[in-house]
Parts: structure tokens; sequence; C-alpha cells
């Protein structure tokens, strides 16, 4: 078994935005905003889906709306599935460009092209592809946080909800896996799954910030809360928790345990459907500060923070955030998510509730 990581990247070079500012707006202005955006969905039969991840105010217009709040798996699904001839993706650019992979008659917009994520900027094309013809012998596997020309470039795609279960198959079938660009969550996969694994050298901004330390004294003072993780944190996160899973794993979490508290290690955009679902929890921040933190992200991406109602008006007026993506690269991204999505539904996994 092997758990190396390729020394091509240095990640200190990925330059982390500001998270933005965005001018407060009061209940009334808030209101007139998101009744002219509804209108422009309506007369552009346009559908709103939204990660986890955004503001609340964007997951509850998308959900106001017809359109759909999810995981990146479930987001590839419902875009899919939908019949409008134009999807708004509040997220971040690999999950519009997975829509665009995935319904190439459609028009793909996003509030901001500048969304995209820390892994994806990690996981440099041609680095990559190097990387893969190194290793000619093991199956590619990459994070659904990747571009089209990585995705391209592999053999699977998969999300924090069909991770392990992939790999699983893949290691009962003797096949080796070269493993792009989450480190954290390919160490989990590998130590859950005992598969052969080669790991690129990528990482959170978001999820690396969580101190175990910090953690391990909030969980004192709190003995009765439930620690749930994802796994793109740090092993010393992981090794605390009660639930690791993906986002819709941890929501489900929060409303299926008897638990009255959970700490949350994720991005606390997730918060508001946590709420929704489980209004009586008390939710609390996993700790990003003390000792050696640089806190970058403090628990929200910055980019998914790009997205918000004011430039989700913006693009339906103007229609300038489109995403592209040349047809040789679309056509050879679509066979390993489309083999992700033909497991999922074969193996039952994630299939949609209008509740998550």
């Amino acid at each position: 078994m092997s758990s190396a990581s390729t020394d091509v990247l240095a990640r200190d070079r990925i330059q982390v935005p500001e998270h933005p500012l965005w001018p407060a707006l009061d209940d009334a202005r808030k209101q007139a905003l998101k009744e002219r955006i509804k209108a422009l969905l309506d007369a552009q039969d346009a559908v709103l889906v939204a990660h986890y991840y955004v503001d609340g105010d964007l997951q509850a217009l998308a959900e106001e709306t017809g359109g759909y709040v999810a995981d990146s798996l479930e987001m590839a699904r419902f875009g899919a599935e939908s019949d409008a001839k134009t999807l708004v993706v509040c997220g971040v650019r690999f999950m519009g460009e997975t829509a665009k992979i995935l319904n190439p008659e459609k028009r793909v917009l996003m509030p901001s092209l500048q969304a995209t994520c820390s892994l994806d900027e990690g996981c440099p094309a041609d680095a990559f592809s190097a990387f893969c013809d190194a290793h000619p012998e093991r199956t590619v596997v990459v994070y659904a946080n990747t571009s089209a020309q990585v995705k391209a470039r592999s053999d699977w795609v998969v999300t924090s909800s069909i991770a392990l279960p992939i790999v699983e198959h893949l290691h009962a079938r003797g096949e080796k896996v070269l493993w792009a660009p989450d480190k954290h969550l390919g160490r989990y996969v590998q130590r859950m799954t005992g598969a052969d694994m080669l790991l690129w050298d990528g990482a959170c901004v978001v999820h690396e910030e969580f101190k175990g330390f910090a953690l391990d004294r909030l969980r004192r003072l709190h003995p009765d809360a439930a620690v749930l993780v994802h796994p793109e944190s740090p092993d010393e996160i992981v090794d605390q928790a009660d639930v690791v899973g993906s986002t819709t794993q941890l929501i489900r979490a929060v409303t299926d345990m008897p638990n009255r508290e959970f700490i949350i290690a994720t991005d606390e955009g997730i918060f508001w459907k946590m709420h929704q679902l489980a209004p009586g929890k008390k939710l609390i921040a996993a700790p990003t500060a003390g000792e050696g933190a640089t806190c970058e992200s403090c628990a929200h991406c910055p980019w998914m923070a790009m997205n918000a109602l004011q430039n989700l008006e913006q693009v339906l007026l103007r229609g300038d955030q489109e995403i592209l993506i040349d047809e040789d690269v679309r056509r050879r991204a679509v066979a390993p998510i489309q083999r992700m999505l033909d497991f999922a539904r074969e193996h039952g996994i994630g299939a949609r509730r209008n509740s998550d």
C-alpha cells in the first residue's frame, strides 16, 4: 500500500482572495431584489442550483423558485434532470463546469466566474497530466473539485459522498489508484478502504484551518456534543469525529442523531440548511483560531462568498458569466462523471431527496 504524495505543487502559490464585502440590504431592498431575480429566472426559463456553502439567501431563493440546494453530486444530478434551458449555478467554478459537461445544450451561468477553489487551483492540468503519465499503471480517480481539463484526464470522478464505495470497488478489483487533489480526503479514503493510493498534494484552505488541539478543548466544554467532520479536514480533526461525511451526510446526522449539540468542522455555509431542518439543535463552529492558525478562510470559503444576490441579478441581466468548455475536453470529461453517476444509481447512493 502506498501513501506517497507528489511534490510538484507548491500550495503557497495559490492566491487566496479576501472575502468580498457586499453592501448590506435591509429587508425591503432584499425582498425587492429577490422579486426581480425571480422574474428574470422565469423569463429566461432558468433554474437556480445552489451549494450548501453559499449564502443562506441564495439557498432560500433556490428553494423558493423550484431550484435545488445540494452537495456537488446532487447538483450534478439535478442539473442533468432539469428541463430548464438555463442553469444558474451558485457555487464555485468546477460545479458550473460539471453542469456544462453534462448539459452541453444548456446555457450555464454563474454569479462570478472568478469563484474558483483552492483544490482546483492547486491541481493544474499540465502538471497533473505529467503526474498521470509517470504512473500509467494506476487508475486515475479525481475529486469533483477539479477543472474540466483534469476531469478529462481521469478514469473516475468522485465526490466526498461517493468516494469510499468507488475506491472500495476499485480496490476489490485489484486496481491501484492515483488520487487527486485533496490529500486529506485521499488519506481518509485510503485508511478506510486499504487501497493502494498515490496522493496528489492538495488541500482545501477552509478545512485545513481546523485546529486539533482547539477542537479537543471545545469538546471538553461541550461533552454531550457530537462532532461532525468533513473528510477534507486533517487527520487530527477526523480522528476526533463522531461522524465523518459529505455535506449531505453531515446534514442528515444533525437531523437523525439524538444529540442536542453539534460541533461542525466544515464550511459554515452549511449551518443554514442544518438550522432549517433541525431548528431545535445547537450548532457550534469548530475552531480555526489558536496558536499557529493562519486563518485565511476562517471556516467560510472566500470563493463561495463571491456568490450574492447582487451579482446573481447582474448575471441574469447581462448573461456574461457563462461557462464555456472546449468540446473535445467536454467529451473526454463526461465519461468519468457519467461513470460516477451510473455507479451511484446502480448502488442506490445519494438518491435525491427534497429535504436535502
